[in-house]
């Protein structure tokens, strides 16, 4: 069963992930079109923190981010598979190469240091790096998975994917540790398939064992045999006595009991020595990530989240100039979640007409509510900031066909589109009919249907948009169509 606790912690970090990628974005390419997604987030009634995640969160969903986020993950986790096999691998052919085929005895000493070498002096520089400043030293396996997810990645939004995490990670100084995680996890990888191969070929084959040396005595190796064997020992490992080190100097023949205590010694080792402290590192590392990443916190002074400060969290509210939509944008009616905001009218709006349009409509049905007329940027923010605390039923969107649907006319529409139940576009033709005329008509039904407008919603004239307005209530289940996933 999954823990709550774990899972909450996961998705905590997977939305601060999605903003620090969207914050790199827009300091790359520009900010994007937000007024939606800023008008969504401040309807939550949160703080300016929460907010910024918010935002990122739509934001992410409307451009892709997450699922960008997605399959970066995915490509990590196949590139962490790759190493953690490489490293069994290469703890397979250590001991093969430290223990050889058997046709010859095996130096126990360079037996240790082949087995132990290199991780020795991995895991103390690990150690050592904890004196320098670096979020990045003393990991190089786990550097080498980073490098490795990075080249993975395809395209410039996939690419922001592990700097954004890199530079997270970093800002909680939890970097360090997760690549620890993975460098540690690797070594305790490449012991077991060493330990798992030593086990086997000792117990198919026959290997006798002997230390040789020119310059050093024989009490020189009963010592460093006697001190490197303790530790093992306690851990019940077999010890082989003086005696028998003394005779395993490769002139005398030794009973295979001594074979046996001396395969014992090496295993203890490898175990005592290699596979328990890279154990214990995963282990540190682990639970110290977890710890850093408990305390996620947005800052809200960096660069891209203050300048926010003044649209989710204003101290009253402006009517300043959106940003421009950026290019391949798609303006698009999104579902609307009828559980979040009351629905209490039927309404009927005018986007941009022109005066010699008689405005509100006349014999305009009863219980219908007229939104007016929208002509100025705050006329837009006071529609919107409406519509956001309480949706409209049914919309009714007239807007002058005798005019070419740019792109923030629709964008509005989508917008205005998505803050109710059910919404229609009537398109009102003041002036005379013609071929341009049908042209432009065309265009506006072809633009509304890549916004999300079902051809049912999209009405040529006025009226049959006001008999759609006060039909009955069931009209809307069985015939209405508005809000189609893009």
């Amino acid at each position: 069963m999954p823990d709550p606790h774990s899972t909450a912690v996961n998705d905590g970090f997977k939305a601060h992930w999605l903003a620090e990628t969207l914050r790199l974005r827009e300091a790359l390419w520009g900010p994007l079109e937000d007024a939606r997604e800023n008008r969504k987030a401040r309807a939550e009634r949160r703080g300016f923190a929460p907010r910024l995640l918010l935002r990122a969160r739509y934001l992410a969903e409307r451009e892709k981010l997450d699922q960008v986020l997605g399959k970066w993950t995915s490509a990590s986790r196949a590139a962490l598979l790759g190493l953690l096999i490489a490293g069994l691998l290469a703890g397979i052919g250590a001991a093969l190469g430290a223990l050889g085929d058997g046709s010859r005895s095996v130096n126990i000493l360079l037996a240790l240091v082949a087995l132990l070498g290199v991780n020795t002096l991995a895991y103390l520089f690990w150690l050592s790096s904890f004196l320098i400043r670096s979020d990045h030293a003393g990991s190089w396996l786990g550097e080498s998975w980073l490098w490795l997810t990075r080249k993975l990645a395809r395209g410039p939004d996939a690419a922001l994917a592990p700097r954004a995490l890199a530079e997270l990670l970093s800002r909680q100084h939890a970097l360090r540790w997760l690549l620890g995680a993975v460098s540690h996890a690797v070594w305790v990888l490449a012991f077991m398939g060493a330990l798992a191969c030593m086990l086997a070929i000792l117990s198919a084959r026959r290997y006798g064992f002997n230390w040789e040396t020119t310059l050093l005595s024989p009490d020189t190796f009963v010592g460093l045999t006697s001190a490197l064997g303790w530790l093992p020992s306690l851990l019940g490992f077999s010890m082989p006595s003086p005696e028998i080190i003394r005779a395993s100097d490769g002139l005398q023949t030794l009973p295979e009991s001594a074979m046996t205590l001396w395969s014992g010694w090496l295993i203890g080792c490898v175990v005592v020595y290699g596979l328990l402290p890279r154990l214990a590192g995963l282990g540190l590392s682990l639970y110290m990530t977890r710890r850093r990443l408990r305390g996620l916190a947005v800052d809200t002074t960096l660069p891209g989240y203050a300048e926010l400060r003044d649209r989710l969290d204003p101290s009253s509210e402006t009517t300043g100039i959106d940003s421009a939509a950026t290019d391949g944008y798609q303006a698009s009616v999104q579902p609307l979640d009828t559980a979040a905001t009351p629905a209490i009218q039927y309404a009927v709006l005018g986007i941009e007409l022109p005066t010699d349009i008689p405005w509100p409509p006349a014999a305009l049905p009863d219980g219908i509510s007229d939104l007016g007329v929208i002509d100025s940027r705050s006329q837009r923010h006071q529609i919107l900031e409406r519509l956001q605390r309480h949706t409209a039923r049914r919309l009714l969107l007239a807007c002058d066909a005798s005019q070419t649907p740019d792109r923030g006319t629709i964008a509005l529409l989508s917008e205005l589109g998505s803050l109710a139940r059910h919404a229609h576009v009537a398109l009102i033709s003041p002036g005379q009919a013609g071929e341009r005329s049908h042209a432009r008509a065309a265009a506006w039904h072809e633009k509304l249907s890549l916004a999300g407008f079902a051809a049912e919603a999209v009405h040529d004239d006025l009226s049959s948009g006001l008999i759609w307005l006060a039909s009955p209530e069931n009209h809307d289940v069985s015939a209405d169509h508005t809000h189609v996933q893009p």
